[in-house]
């Protein structure tokens, strides 16, 4: 009652307010007739009566235009113009006065009549469209057409009215605010705007409100501020909210315009829910044969949060000492995966029991802990058939080289890990001893020696030797098994290559002629030490001699140096070496000697015999020079002959009967000018001699 009360008292006070402006309208209009009146009854002056004649009258000046500001209410849609004012002079005493108007509207919307001055509004008029008009007022005597006043200029403002509702020009909003948050929590401004004139009375005076939205939102009147209304707002029970906001101009009082507005304000989510596996207890049955990093169980914690609020991170808290198992944690699908870190063992342990914390990524001061669940996983290790497992994952063994057929090498074993315990039976793959040179006892895994040994030839043999259940021939493992060759002394030493020295004939007794050195196929543990010496026969050979370096190799010397070529080319000096191994071997090996002729600095230039034979000086340059004379006699002599033959030819033939047959025997000895005359062609064609002419043909 007492707010229906204090509304019933404003409705009041509006109502008074409203007939104290029309009578100020009306007021305002007055003056200008009141004063015309007053001009007209009261004069221009005020006259003493009874003055005398020579006395000055006095007299008080009045102001030429009289008239207030003008106002005009928009939106007027009477059926005559409405007056808004009128305008007056009091320079004249009859209606010879003329007004008029200009500026602003001047003769469309507002007209003035000239003989009175009344000035009306000729049009409907929008305040929000222009809300003052300036026009200019002009009055001249109708007679003179002079100025009777100063022209002047005024100004019609147009008074608002209520017209305009309120917009909220912006809208729809979109808002958001945290969950939780408390009761008077800022969630946005709205703004609407009003355009009628905000100075002029409560027409552009606002009042929010809310309309739809209690009771979880409010709504400041004055500020248009929407907050928080309810305490403990939950996204999870609902996330999205419509909230209509009104304005109402007025002030909000009876009879104002109002718009409204629709606010979508949606809850953000906070890390206020904890995780939550689906249920307490997990059971997994896993094989013992799972490999290491596969998948054995997987649990789920659900969280009601969204987002990066309703990430978890999986741990294994109780039950898992020996680390055999880890939990990580699907990124995508927020689950936990459990798998192996360690092999199971079914014989050894067939239960576990583990506890599983879930745990929040992100935590939220505001809310309440713990921020975490726990679940039990029971896991059943499920017996498989495993295959057989070696003693060792690989076998050293040894045999010497010359040890004999079926000497046991050694021994591999293996086991099945089942309980069951199957017989195992053992093989040797063949890919890997091609050569048959191992074999093994399929029951007892005893390798054996099946062909002869060579260290020198393979040093090393590696074999891959299977264990098979019997019961289960798919269940198969393999262990490489390394065999060493160990070595004995059956190899004799020998050169290290095929040596061939070379002597010189100028050279010095004790000359080192060439060192020697010798290799072992052998491979003693102690190392190589090499003897040495010359055979019997030739331990008092007289042209060389050995001296031991001390190194392995001896050095092989000259006795003399008579050495020739032309004397003896060539010499063998064979050499016994012999090794240190046991029982020792030797060998003979024949070191051949070259002579040779040397420079002054021993360097080797000949060891041909045949060059041995050539004139002592004579060298390679000058039997180049005697060979090129040859060479040049030759040509010409060849040169000689072929001009000679040339020379022999006739060279004129007159008849052909004149050609005579010469036969010539080369056997018969020569006649000296007889045989010249004979063969005279002029002789020839002359037999007689008598007038005949002799020609010579000149060669």
């Amino acid at each position: 009652m007492p707010k229906r009360s204090q509304e019933m008292l404003m409705d009041l006070w509006l109502s008074l307010l409203l007939v104290w402006i029309t009578c100020v309208l009306s007021v305002s209009m007055t003056p200008i007739i009141g004063q015309s009146k007053s001009t007209q009854t009261g004069g221009s002056a005020v006259v003493a009566s009874g003055v005398g004649e020579g006395q000055r009258l006095l007299s008080r000046a009045k102001r030429g235009w009289v008239w207030n500001q003008m106002f005009v209410l928009e939106e007027f849609s009477g059926p005559d113009p409405i007056l808004v004012g009128r305008l007056h002079t009091d320079k004249v005493e009859n209606d010879t006065a003329r007004y008029s108007l200009s500026g602003e509207g001047a003769g469309t919307i507002f007209a003035i009549n000239e003989k009175t001055g009344d000035i009306h509004a000729m049009k409907r008029l929008d305040r929000e469209e222009k809300a003052e008009y300036t026009l200019t007022a002009k009055v001249t005597n109708a007679i003179t057409g002079q100025l009777l006043e100063p022209m002047t200029e005024f100004i019609i403002k147009v008074q608002d009215i209520n017209d305009n509702a309120p917009k909220f020009t912006e809208g729809p909003y979109h808002a958001a605010v945290e969950e939780m948050s408390a009761v008077g929590t800022s969630v946005i401004t709205v703004t609407a705007t009003d355009a009628d004139d905000p100075v002029y009375g409560n027409s552009a005076k606002l009042v929010y409100s809310i309309l739809e939205g209690q009771p979880y939102f409010s709504v400041d009147p004055n500020s248009a501020t929407i907050r928080i209304a309810l305490h403990g707002m939950d996204r999870e029970m609902r996330e999205d909210y419509q909230v209509v906001i009104q304005a109402k101009d007025m002030g909000g009082h009876m009879g104002g315009l109002s718009g409204t507005t629709t606010v979508s304000i949606t809850l953000q989510d906070i890390n206020d829910n904890p995780p939550k596996f689906s249920k307490s207890l997990y059971e997994f049955v896993i094989p013992e044969d799972l490999p290491l990093g596969k998948e054995g169980g997987k649990v789920k914690a659900n969280d009601r949060d969204i987002g990066e609020n309703a990430k978890s991170t999986y741990s294994i808290i109780e039950g898992d000492d020996q680390g055999v198992f880890e939990i990580i944690t699907n990124a995508t699908t927020q689950e936990g995966i459990l798998q192996l870190r360690k092999p199971l063992d079914y014989e050894s342990k067939r239960n576990y029991t583990l506890k599983v914390e879930a745990t929040n990524i992100r935590s939220e001061p505001r809310s309440n802990g713990p921020f975490k669940d726990t679940a039990t996983v029971k896991i059943v290790v499920e017996d498989s058939d495993e295959p057989p497992v070696f003693s060792k994952p690989m076998y050293l063994l040894e045999v010497d080289e010359n040890a004999p057929i079926n000497k046991i090498i050694g021994t591999v074993t293996a086991r099945d890990p089942d309980a069951t315990g199957s017989p195992i039976r053992y093989f040797i793959d063949r890919h890997t001893d091609l050569e048959r040179q191992f074999n093994i006892n399929v029951d007892n895994g005893r390798i054996t020696l099946a062909k002869p040994l060579d260290r020198e030839t393979d040093m090393w043999h590696n074999i891959t030797v299977t264990a098979t259940e019997v019961r289960n021939h798919s269940q198969i493992s393999r262990a490489v098994v390394a065999i060493r060759v160990m070595d004995i002394n059956d190899n004799a030493p020998e050169f290290a290559t095929e040596y061939e020295a070379f002597l010189c004939e100028n050279g010095k007794p004790g000359q080192v002629i060439q060192t020697v050195s010798a290799v072992d196929k052998d491979d003693p543990i102690q190392g190589h030490y090499f003897d040495y010496r010359l055979v019997p026969e030739m331990l008092n050979n007289p042209n060389f001699t050995i001296k031991n370096n001390q190194d392995n190799s001896i050095s092989v010397l000259a006795k003399h140096d008579t050495f020739r070529r032309q004397k003896q080319e060539m010499y063998f000096l064979p050499i016994i070496v012999t090794d240190n191994g046991n029982p020792p071997m030797s060998s003979t090996n024949t070191l051949t000697i070259r002579v040779c002729g040397c420079s002054k600095d021993g360097i080797v230039q000949s060891c041909n015999v045949e060059a041995y034979v050539l004139p002592i000086g004579l060298s390679m340059g000058a039997l180049i020079a005697i060979l090129a004379c040859i060479i040049l006699l030759l040509v010409i002599v060849v040169l000689f002959v072929t001009l000679r033959r040339h020379k022999n030819e006739p060279l004129i033939i007159k008849d052909d009967e004149d050609v005579r047959e010469n036969i010539i025997r080369y056997d018969d000895e020569g006649g000296g000018e007889e045989d010249t005359e004979a063969f005279d062609i002029a002789t020839l064609q002359n037999p007689d001699g008598i007038n005949g002419y002799l020609g010579f043909v000149g060669f």
